[in-house]
Parts: C-alpha cells; sequence; structure tokens
C-alpha cells in the first residue's frame, strides 16, 4: 500500500460535493468555526465516552485539515498539549503543535520524539482514510492497512492508562483488526456517531488501556 494514500477522503463527484454542501453537520461544523465536520463526531465519542481531560497529551495521526486537533486542544487547554502529523502541510491552529511527516517513517517517529519532549501520551487518534477508489477489494485493505500502522503507533507512544480512537469501516479485515485490538487493550467499544453518513460502512473503535 502506498503511504501517499495517507489522508483523509475528499469528496469527489459534483454529485458528492452537492450531499456534502447539504450535510447538516457541515453546516453546524462551519457556524461553530470547526475546520470539518469530523470535529462533531469526536465531540459525539468525547461526550459518550470521556476521552479528554485538561492537561492531556494528545496526537492526532493524519491530522489535516485539522478539525480533530482544534477540538482537542480546547478541550486539553493550555496546560495540555495537542500535536497533529500529517503527509499535508496543515494551516496553523493556536496551542497545537503541527508535523509535516510521516509516522510511519523513521524520520516521522524521532520528530514526533522530539516534539513529545518526553511526554507521556493520553490520547492517540486516527480519523485517517485512504483515497478511496469505489472499489471495496481496494479499498478495504488500504483502509484497514492505515488503522493498523495507527495501532502500530499507539502501541510505540500511550500511556498504559491511555485510549486509542480510529476509524476503520466494516468489510473484509474489520473482524480480525477488532480483535487483534481486543488482546492488544483492556476495552474495544465500537462507536458510530450521528455525524457518521448513515449509509457509510465507517465506525470507530475506542480501545482503552494497553494490556500490559
Amino acid at each position: 500500500m502506498s503511504r501517499c494514500r495517507r489522508r483523509k477522503s475528499q469528496c469527489g463527484s459534483p454529485e458528492r460535493r452537492q450531499r456534502h454542501e447539504k450535510d447538516p453537520f457541515v453546516r453546524r461544523a462551519r457556524s461553530e468555526g470547526w475546520r470539518s465536520r469530523a470535529a462533531l463526531k469526536l465531540e459525539a465519542v468525547d461526550q459518550r465516552d470521556s476521552l479528554f481531560r485538561p492537561g492531556q497529551t494528545v496526537v492526532d495521526l493524519g491530522a489535516a485539515p485539522g478539525g480533530w486537533c482544534q477540538y482537542a486542544q480546547q478541550k486539553v487547554g493550555a496546560q495540555g498539549f495537542v500535536l497533529g502529523i500529517d503527509l499535508l502541510a496543515i494551516e496553523p491552529l493556536p496551542g497545537v503543535t503541527l508535523l509535516q511527516e510521516d509516522f510511519a517513517a523513521d524520520a516521522g517517529l524521532e520528530a514526533v520524539r522530539e516534539a513529545l519532549g518526553g511526554r507521556e501520551v493520553d490520547v492517540v487518534l486516527s480519523d485517517m482514510a485512504p483515497n478511496l477508489t469505489g472499489h471495496s477489494a481496494v479499498d478495504q485493505p488500504a483502509a484497514i492497512g492505515l488503522a493498523e500502522l495507527a495501532a502500530d503507533f499507539a502501541g510505540q507512544f500511550l500511556k498504559r492508562d491511555g485510549d486509542f480512537l480510529v476509524k476503520v469501516f466494516h468489510g473484509e479485515g474489520f473482524d480480525a483488526f477488532r480483535n487483534d485490538l481486543s488482546q492488544r487493550f483492556s476495552r474495544v467499544l465500537v462507536r458510530k456517531p450521528d455525524a457518521s453518513r448513515a449509509g457509510s460502512r465507517e465506525v470507530y473503535l475506542l480501545a482503552r488501556g494497553p494490556a500490559v
């Protein structure tokens, strides 16, 4: 799988763009000043599962355009630390450290360690998705591959009682990935925020407390 695919999916056809513009969550996100509707998905999980607390350290993988970093920074506050990393450039966000790096490469991991400055990571986030082709035989393995990379990162950096939230898609490889997380974490919960489109196979797995 090409690492150049590590980015959030975008609206493509005119029909999809039109649906996107009419989406009530898109309109709400804009009215509230979020960079993306995805911030409302993170908000829903946080409200249900209490992901964030003031002073935490948070890393957002595949962070462009920055909506999740934006939300996390507001929750952890000035005493917290939010780090976003993506292959794409991200417009600066107040109170957020941003890296344009490949987190799966040695240089990217070293940049993350340097930016963290010895901080323990409380929450690892990943809303990554491949650039979708519409062919599940291509898209699903690519999506699972990104989730696996994010899980490996979480395994390296999360503190013992930390949380890992990752986007996945129902389909081939989903059950195996969830089972793998269940071996690596104390609990794994499935979440489908209202801001996720009803017809989408997208769900989020919240893995809590890396197993010792």
